[in-house]
């Protein structure tokens, strides 16, 4: 009864046993299967470390290649438009508004007609001055013909005092008749200075009314409001037939857009750039709206640098002059401003997409004549337009892929597509290619990633 369980446990071991080699040889067979598909994956055309094939062939790309240009050393920024000269239109004189000559809004040149004031008060005070003027001159005569009579006075009283002081030492008149005529020609000696001191106040008089006279006309001029330069008209504040007060009403404005002012500011680090090539010559401007990408752009030249750098910002403020003949810029408005700096000559350039960032900084997938990749990280400068300066790291004339670079890793094979999508050197890279052969033969048939189709039977 002890040796049957004992039996029992023996087969059961045996059929474990059994299980487990088989388990072994079905683990063994698989592992097999899988070291063979690496195999062939790694031997196949853009296999190993390139990753992902499109259609089980080469990773399709598009390429450019690098070349030498000459690129501007630009600095771009937002800046504002300036008003060439703002002039403030106010009466200085008070008086009714009678005829406004403009249309708000107009553009007017210099000496036009902006506004009359009523000029009736002010006539009336400048004849009221040239009447003073005249009374002054009859004055002036009056005071001369007065000295002209008292000087032949005082001549006679001379003389005939003179005669008599003879008489007296003579013994023949008394001493109170000689002494009656010195005094008496002594009286009139003084008459005639008076007349004297007469006609100079009379010629004060005369050049005081004089300029009451000018005083009056220049203030009549005042009732016509002329315009001070060339610009546009802004909002009329004050309507015809109002009353306005001298230098308190501000009538309108005259913005003066020709040529007109571009204010920006740059970052202080510019600042000795901006000096050392302001002392080469003359720094080109370019400025166009802000909103508009397809307006033209303006030119102009820079023409001010502010004599101090903004503490709170840490920028420094600049000014370009553009003749704006088209009336293009427009006071108040945000534009882009462009200041060119130089050229730097024969500059590396590759388009923008071609330039990836990682977490090493720029690198670029440089196409080598095996049609592999290569990762090669590049030191990027300015970016012109819709290229990249690549200031270190690529060299003129090679090939970089500029799209299907997510698809990539250093070492993968690529087949370049052109811009039509097809790929380039048989196969097809990306789309549909078809073969070359005859009919019946592996060409004429459709295949995808460049492999042939069935043949015909």
């Amino acid at each position: 009864m002890d040796i049957k369980p004992v039996r029992r446990c023996d087969g059961h071991r045996r059929n474990q046993s059994l299980w487990i080699l088989a388990v072994t040889v079905i683990a063994l067979i698989l592992l097999a299967a899988c070291s063979n598909s690496g195999a062939n994956t790694a031997n196949a055309p853009g296999g190993g470390k390139g990753g992902r094939k499109a259609g089980g062939g080469d990773a399709p790309v598009t390429v450019a290649v690098s070349a030498l240009k000459d690129v501007p050393v630009e600095v771009q920024v937002i800046g504002n438009v300036e008003a060439y000269s703002t002039i403030s239109v106010k009466a200085l004189v008070t008086g009714q508004l009678i005829k406004t000559s403009f249309q708000e809004g107009d553009y007017v040149k210099k000496n036009d007609l902006l506004f009359s004031i009523d000029s009736r008060p002010l006539e009336a005070a400048l004849n009221q001055t040239i009447a003073n003027a005249s009374r002054d001159q009859a004055a002036l005569g009056q005071a001369q013909a007065n000295l002209a009579r008292d000087k032949a006075s005082a001549k006679y009283a001379d003389s005939q005092a003179t005669r008599y002081a003879q008489l007296f030492q003579e013994k023949v008149v008394s001493r109170d008749q000689a002494e009656q005529l010195r005094a008496n020609a002594d009286a009139v000696n003084q008459a005639v200075a008076a007349d004297l001191a007469a006609i100079e106040s009379a010629k004060a008089n005369i050049n005081s009314s004089k300029a009451a006279v000018e005083n009056a006309r220049v203030q009549l001029s005042y009732t016509d409001l002329r315009s001070p330069i060339d610009g546009r008209t802004g909002n009329v504040t004050v309507k015809q037939g109002n009353v306005v007060m001298a230098n308190s009403m501000e009538l309108c404005t005259i913005n003066q857009v020709e040529p007109i002012y571009v204010t920006f500011a740059v970052p202080e680090a510019q600042l000795p750039a901006i000096k050392r090539y302001m002392a080469e010559g003359k720094l080109p401007v370019r400025a166009r709206p802000q909103d508009d990408s397809n307006a033209g752009e303006e030119n102009g030249s820079l023409t001010f640098v502010d004599n101090a750098v903004d503490m709170t910002t840490g920028t420094i403020k600049l000014k370009g002059t553009f003749n704006n003949n088209d009336h293009k810029l427009w006071p108040g408005e945000f534009v882009r401003v462009t200041l060119r700096l130089s050229t730097q000559r024969n500059a590396v350039t590759v388009p923008n997409e071609a330039v990836m960032t990682g977490q090493n900084g720029s690198y670029v997938y440089v196409v080598k004549a095996d049609k592999t990749v290569e990762s090669r990280p590049v030191t990027t400068g300015a970016r012109v337009n819709q290229d990249m300066v690549i200031e270190q790291g690529l060299e003129a004339a090679e090939t970089v892929v500029t799209e299907g670079q997510l698809r990539l890793a250093p070492g993968s094979k690529v087949v370049v597509r052109d811009s039509s999508g097809r790929g380039a050197g048989g196969g097809r890279g990306a789309g549909e290619g078809k073969g070359t052969g005859a009919p019946g033969d592996a060409g004429a048939a459709k295949g995808t990633g460049g492999r042939k189709g069935r043949p015909q039977k």
